[in-house]
């Protein structure tokens, strides 16, 4: 199985988003048994919040369930559980690589080759803008959409996937 972590500041936003899509997508394609996703936040300040009523009303219009969903700070069992540590943003790459390094080199070294900017796997090095602050969560959206499908496209071609 391979596991997927998505990163973004709060986990309300953008990392709830692209777990939720991502599963969706897998669903629809077959490969919920070879993908599982989860996301966290390099933040504590949303912890146990629900999804932001802006990535509800998007995930609501595919169908999809995220009522489970409650914001958390990443762990690292998270970091080292994970195949693919997907980041939003260059912040959370930064910090991601930050909290890693706070158990040490040795555990900086193990994941540092799992952490990816999300815009990388639809050729972009921009970040997937927060619409926290933006407030468009379409365009937000948008680039969740282009970098999931972007995943499966990179899992394929590297011979991950089947």
């Amino acid at each position: 199985m391979i596991k997927i972590l998505f990163i973004c500041l709060g986990n309300i936003c953008r990392s709830p988003m692209a777990e939720y899509y991502m599963r969706f997508l897998c669903e629809k394609r077959g490969l919920s048994r070879l993908i599982s996703t989860s996301s966290a936040g390099t933040s504590g300040e949303e912890e146990g919040n629900f999804v932001h009523p802006g990535t509800g009303r998007i995930l609501s219009s595919l169908g999809v369930d995220y009522s489970d969903k409650r914001a958390s700070k990443m762990t690292r069992e998270d970091l080292s559980s994970s195949d693919f540590i997907v980041c939003m943003d260059g912040y959370n790459v930064r910090a991601v690589s930050r909290f890693a390094k706070s158990y040490g080199e040795d555990f900086y070294d193990e994941i540092k080759d799992k952490i990816f900017l999300m815009s990388n796997f639809y050729g972009s090095n921009s970040d997937v803008a927060d619409p926290w602050y933006t407030g468009d969560f379409d365009s937000t959206f948008r680039d969740v959409r282009r970098g999931c499908e972007g995943i499966l496209e990179y899992l394929k071609s590297n011979g991950k996937l089947k």
